[in-house]
């Protein structure tokens, strides 16, 4: 098996988030004619609108589990998440667990993409004996929002194919990568070590290529890599464990209680390890 190597790195303020970077790295890997068939990722640099886009460009696959539900709802897992809502985008509307469907559908614009909210009536709602599941409004009714048809449909393969046996064993190869982000990160890769962008960049490049050349120096010389992460209270427990015991009594026998002794006018406890 070949070694997990670094071919790209990027650079960013902490305020640029990993979906913003997927198409940037793509991009740049293509540059150099390293483009990858399969890009493994993690949740963070995956969304249902990155995989309609990437499915435009091909030669690139997006695999990786897409960002769960984090709402109170799904939380509760009590079925009143927006999974439990059977969307008709040809009617349109959306019908709820208890039946209900929503007072108006309207199109919008949040925080720069296209959705659908569906706003279901007070007087539907509010006698609803489910209500204390579904929704906590003030206003006593529930407002879905619904992605639109395409990004709807490529969410649902997406959570559909995760749950496969082909996606986990694919998927599995992205351990590699965590192990490698690892050993940069327990490098220093988190701490800027400078001031200014262009600055840490160079220092994140030198900070690769030499992971690379004790990647594979590992490699050639068959030496594993340290894939456990050990916290420092663990290694100080292991350091202190490492330490000659010392038998009290064998050492220091004690016959009887000692007397206090007087320092500085104040009787003053002595001290027998």
């Amino acid at each position: 098996m070949f070694p997990n190597l670094i071919t790209y790195v990027a650079t960013t303020d902490a305020t640029v988030t990993g979906n913003q970077m997927t198409g940037p790295i793509d991009d740049g890997l293509a540059a150099k004619n390293l483009a990858p068939g399969r890009h493994y990722l993690d949740s963070g640099y995956l969304s249902a609108a990155r995989v309609v886009s990437q499915a435009a460009r091909p030669g690139i696959a997006l695999i990786g589990p897409l960002l769960a539900d984090t709402s109170a709802q799904a939380r509760a897992g009590a079925g009143y998440a927006r999974a439990g809502f059977a969307i008709n985008y040809d009617a349109p509307t959306v019908t709820c667990p208890q039946g209900k469907t929503p007072a108006s559908w309207t199109p919008c614009t949040q925080r720069g993409s296209t959705a659908i909210v569906a706003a279901f009536s007070a007087a539907g709602c509010g006698p609803c004996p489910a209500r204390s599941l579904c929704t906590t409004s003030s206003k006593n009714r529930r407002q879905l929002t619904v992605p639109p048809r395409d990004l709807a449909e490529a969410q649902a393969a997406a959570r559909a194919a995760e749950k496969t046996i082909p996606f986990q064993a694919g998927y599995a190869r992205r351990a590699g990568v965590e192990g490698t982000m690892h050993q940069a990160a327990s490098h220093g890769a988190r701490r800027a070590r400078y001031r200014g962008l262009p600055k840490t960049r160079l220092d994140h490049l030198y900070m690769a290529c030499a992971l690379n050349l004790l990647r594979l120096e590992a490699y050639w010389t068959g030496t594993p890599l340290d894939r456990q992460r050990t916290s420092h209270l663990a290694r100080l427990e292991l350091s202190l464990a490492a330490l000659p015991r010392i038998n009290h009594q064998d050492h220091f026998p004690v016959a009887k209680p000692p007397e206090p002794a007087i320092l500085c006018g104040q009787p003053q406890r002595s001290c027998h390890l």
